[in-house]
C-alpha cells in the first residue's frame, strides 16, 4: 500500500515534538536513575527502568513505525533488511561452530528467522575454510547487492549505500594484517576503488596520510588514523559512519521535500536511541561527563 506523503509528514510532525533534542546534553552530568525518569517523563522507553529495556522499546517503536510509514519497499529493505544479513550471518557462524545462534541473533527485520531459514533472501557461497572476517565480508557483499537492487529507483538510498560500503572498506583497511586481507574483504558498491585503498598501504607516510584528501571521506579518513596512532578502537570513526546520513538531511532541514522528512526522522531517531544507549552504558561504566558527551553524536 502507497500511503500519501502529506499524511505521512504530519505524523511525523507531531512525533517530532516528543524527540529528546538538547536535552541529552544534559545527561551525562547525571546519575542513571536520573537519566531513565528524564526520559520516562518524555515519553522515552515506554515505562521499562532497565537501561536496556528502555532503549530496546524504543527501537521496536521505531521498527513498528517503519513497517507503517515507510514510503516505499525499498525505504523499508534499506532501514530493515541489514538485519536480516546479520542474522544469516549469525546463523551461518553458529551452524559451523556447532552452538545455537541465539545469543548472536539481532531483532528481526523484514522476516522472522524461520523465514530467513527457508531461504526468502539470496546466501553468498562460502567455502568451508572461511575465517569469520571472510563470512562476515560475504554476507555484507549479499546484502549490498540485494539493498542496491530493490533502492534502484531511490537516488538518495543508492548514494548512501555507496558510501556506507566506502566507510566499510575504509575501516577494514585498517583492520587487515595487510593490503591482501583488505583486498580480499572488499566491498563493491562504493564509489572508492580497490586502487584508491590500495594507497593506505602506501610505503610512504605522506602517501598514506593524504591518501583520501581529495574525496568525501578524509574527515572520516583522519579520525580513523587518529585512533590508530593513539592505539585506540576506531569508536568514532563508527559513529559517523552511523550517522552521516542524518547530518546530511540536517544541513538541508529547511528545504526537506517528498519522502526526505521520513528518512531525516528515522536517521534522527536512531541516532538519538544510540546517543541514549551510549549515556546509559558510560554512566554505567564510571565514565566522566566530558568523555560521555565527546561520544554524543548528531544531537540537535
Amino acid at each position: 500500500m502507497t500511503l500519501d506523503t502529506t499524511f505521512t509528514n504530519g505524523v511525523i510532525a507531531v512525533k517530532e515534538k516528543q524527540l529528546l533534542g538538547e536535552k541529552l546534553l544534559r545527561f551525562p552530568e547525571m546519575e542513571t536513575g536520573e537519566v531513565l525518569r528524564a526520559l520516562s517523563e518524555s515519553g522515552f522507553g515506554g515505562g521499562e527502568s532497565e537501561p536496556d529495556a528502555v532503549c530496546s522499546h524504543e527501537e521496536r517503536v521505531l521498527d513498528d513505525f517503519i513497517l507503517t510509514y515507510a514510503p516505499s519497499e525499498a525505504d523499508k529493505a534499506f532501514f530493515l533488511a541489514p538485519r536480516d544479513f546479520h542474522n544469516l550471518k549469525a546463523l551461518e557462524k553458529a551452524k559451523r561452530l556447532g552452538v545455537s545462534a541465539e545469543n548472536m541473533l539481532a531483532p528481526e527485520g523484514l522476516y522472522t528467522v524461520g523465514e530467513l531459514q527457508k531461504g526468502v533472501l539470496p546466501v553468498p557461497e562460502i567455502a568451508e575454510e572461511a575465517t569469520g572476517a571472510e563470512i562476515g565480508a560475504a554476507y555484507d557483499g549479499a546484502m549490498f547487492s540485494y539493498l542496491f537492487k530493490v533502492c534502484r529507483l531511490r537516488p538518495v538510498l543508492k548514494k548512501f549505500l555507496a558510501m556506507r560500503a566506502d566507510m566499510t572498506n575504509i575501516l577494514t583497511a585498517f583492520r587487515a594484517a595487510d593490503a591482501q586481507q583488505a583486498e580480499r574483504l572488499f566491498l563493491r558498491g562504493g564509489k572508492l576503488g580497490k586502487k584508491e585503498l590500495s594507497l593506505l598501504f602506501a610505503e610512504d607516510a605522506v602517501t598514506r596520510e593524504h591518501a583520501l584528501d581529495k574525496t568525501p571521506y578524509a574527515a572520516f579518513y583522519r579520525e580513523c588514523l587518529a585512533a590508530r596512532e593513539k592505539g585506540d578502537p576506531f569508536t568514532a570513526a563508527e559513529r559517523m559512519k552511523g550517522t552521516f546520513e542524518a547530518k546530511y538531511f540536517f544541513d538541508k532541514k529547511y528545504n526537506l521535500q517528498g519522502k526526505e522528512p521520513f528518512l531525516y526522522y528515522v536517521f534522527r531517531r536512531r541516532a538519538e536511541i544510540a546517543n541514549v544507549r551510549t549515556v546509559l552504558v558510560c554512566l554505567r561504566a564510571g565514565v566522566d561527563a566530558r568523555e560521555i558527551g565527546k561520544r554524543l553524536v548528531g544531537v540537535e
